[in-house]
């Protein structure tokens, strides 16, 4: 929910994943991204690889 609302009142793309310590996993995306997006988009401006190429 607080996700989702940073996402409005901030005018942002917002992306989040939670897991539980019982490892539920609860996960959030803007509309108008995806999650695969947003992890491109990370990687691009941090300059951390998050994963190899052969497991694109």
């Amino acid at each position: 929910k607080k996700a989702k609302e940073i996402s409005v009142l901030c005018d942002a793309q917002v992306s989040l994943v939670i897991f539980s310590s019982l490892g539920k996993m609860f996960e959030y995306c803007s509309p108008s991204t995806t999650l695969s997006k947003m992890l491109e988009k990370y990687q691009q401006n941090s300059g951390k690889k998050l994963w190899d190429a052969k497991h694109e």
